[in-house]
């Protein structure tokens, strides 16, 4: 098809006609270019507990600057920020620049840096990176919050400006990840390549009849990695396309977690 562009963020590798848009609601074929149509539009902006990524082990008591856009490259059916990460029609942003983001980390009262959060930061690349640039260059310290569904090359490109990730292992299993539209051996490449780097925090929401069976592999498979990397054990609530599934009930969530503790030294729940 004449002047369609493929996009190389993602391992969608999305090929994407002239003006349309790829499976990411975000990244737009102009002119034969793949841009990022989300470019510094922000649709939540707040200062948040660093604990609140969740990362409990870095930098904790202290305060950080979150910020996300639109758009996802998943499509998890249990999504609680769906109205953002797969916007149906017009989702309301206000445009920041990149020096912009700057000001307000360094006005903000008690800041360390910036989050980016809420919806999949990665699929906004060319604007994190910007963002992420300036915040070093600051001193600031810059955190992802990702599904970690990114390609090699952005992501060895942007490490070294990243200071901490907290990465959602969704499960563990290939036939899960291909129900939300991603693959597994993608993620776990994030997660081995990211905590040589930066420090990394792992989440897992719990999702009962569907991934609780996968926590004790997950958590041999990260101390395998390494047993110092904290796991975050969620519990499910009822959610998007899965609003009529009960929550998950916190024994199940205890108890996995003392499982979990067995192969890591630092395993924390959420949601309880």
């Amino acid at each position: 098809m004449s002047n369609t562009a493929r996009c190389e963020i993602c391992p969608h590798f999305c090929l994407i006609p002239e003006g349309e848009n790829g499976r990411c609601v975000s990244r737009k074929n102009i002119g034969g270019k793949i841009i990022s149509e989300s470019y510094g539009k922000i649709t939540a902006l707040a200062l948040d507990p660093i604990e609140k990524k969740p990362l409990k082990m870095f930098y904790p008591g202290t305060m950080i600057l979150s910020i996300g856009s639109y758009g996802c490259n998943f499509r998890c059916m249990f999504c609680q920020n769906n109205e953002i990460a797969m916007p149906r029609g017009t989702v309301s942003t206000k445009f920041y620049s990149p020096d912009e983001i700057l000001k307000f980390a360094q006005e903000a009262n008690g800041n360390i840096g910036i989050a980016y959060t809420y919806n999949e930061p990665l699929i906004n690349y060319e604007f994190v990176y910007d963002c992420a640039v300036k915040i070093r260059e600051a001193g600031l310290k810059n955190v992802l919050v990702t599904n970690g569904f990114i390609n090699r090359e952005p992501l060895e490109k942007l490490l070294p400006f990243i200071d901490a990730m907290n990465i959602d292992l969704k499960a563990f299993s290939e036939n899960f990840y291909k129900k939300i539209g991603g693959n597994f051996q993608t993620v776990k490449n994030t997660i081995t390549l990211a905590q040589r780097i930066c420090h990394v925090e792992v989440t897992t929401l719990v999702i009962p009849g569907e991934n609780e069976n996968d926590v004790e592999p997950l958590a041999k498979w990260l101390a395998s990695i390494n047993p110092e990397i904290p796991l975050h054990l969620s519990r499910f609530f009822p959610q998007h396309e899965y609003s009529n599934r009960h929550p998950t009930p916190r024994e199940m969530i205890l108890r996995l977690a003392e499982i979990s503790r067995k192969y890591l030294k630092n395993v924390f729940v959420g949601n309880v």
